[in-house]
């Protein structure tokens, strides 16, 4: 049987897996609605906060469908979709499945016709988010206890200490979108695409934040993400062009250094 990333057993694994997830939200859902019926609660505030909070989560479906069409070309639909579905982040996934490709020899760009390049892909975008899952409930409670004893002697330390932590993170991403900049010297180009990329996403982003605080339009927050991430991909496909693609391969580099 020849592989296929979209081939229909990938998708019948991954709907059950995705069926036990959503077989849980319910379960979770009918458990709260007994609860606040039994703390008399009116089922009209009860309706009420379900609609809204459905509402507000199409905001972050959003952003995970913009994830999955950007790994679709090399990983198909079924894998991506199950990654940013069950415990996925957009920006580790695609880093970490990009890394796998390139440290295999292959495109991102590239659909994945060998079966053990693509369960290699699956086990690193795999293993490295569960490590969330474990040390979660290990040192999460000592972190925060920690940060709450900071904030309680010292308020404004305490918000630079968690702001400086919110950077850290996003500073570990900023390697990856400046990591080709390097070979600009050598004539190479496309180290740009992934910069200008990040400008426009930030761009459009604050742009969204001072329109949210101005006019006061304050659901445009829940929708900032995703429609930057959007702008960002369209963004991308004008820079490759202008850059000539977004990628820069062993070859390339040999080529221009001869």
């Amino acid at each position: 049987m020849q592989f296929s990333v979209n081939h229909p057993i990938i998708f019948i694994i991954v709907g059950i897996v995705i069926a036990i997830v959503l077989a849980q939200s319910v379960f979770f859902l009918v458990k709260a609605v007994r609860r606040a019926k039994e703390l008399g609660i009116e089922s009209s505030t009860v309706k009420k906060t379900i609609s809204s909070a459905a509402v507000f989560t199409i905001a972050p479906a959003v952003a995970v469908l913009v994830g999955v069409v950007a790994l679709s070309k090399s990983l198909g639909i079924a894998l991506p979709w199950l990654r940013l579905s069950v415990i996925g982040s957009i920006t580790y996934e695609t880093v970490a499945a990009g890394n796998a490709l390139e440290a295999l020899g292959q495109s991102a760009a590239e659909t994945i016709t060998d079966p053990s390049t693509y369960v290699t892909v699956l086990w690193v975008m795999t293993i490295c988010i569960a490590a969330g899952l474990i040390l979660a409930p290990l040192i999460t409670k000592k972190i925060q206890s920690g940060m709450n004893k900071i904030g309680m002697k010292d308020k404004k330390w305490g918000e630079l200490f968690n702001n400086a932590m919110f950077l850290g993170m996003i500073s570990a991403f900023l390697g990856y979108v400046f990591c080709d900049v390097t070979y600009l010297g050598d004539g190479l180009l496309q180290g740009l695409t992934p910069v200008c990329v990040m400008l426009v996403s930030a761009a459009v982003m604050a742009v969204l934040g001072v329109i949210s605080i101005k006019c006061k339009v304050r659901w445009l927050n829940d929708y900032a993400l995703p429609i930057s991430l959007i702008c960002g991909m369209a963004s991308a496909i004008l820079f490759s062009d202008i850059f000539g693609g977004y990628e820069i391969t062993k070859e390339m580099i040999e080529g221009v250094r001869g």
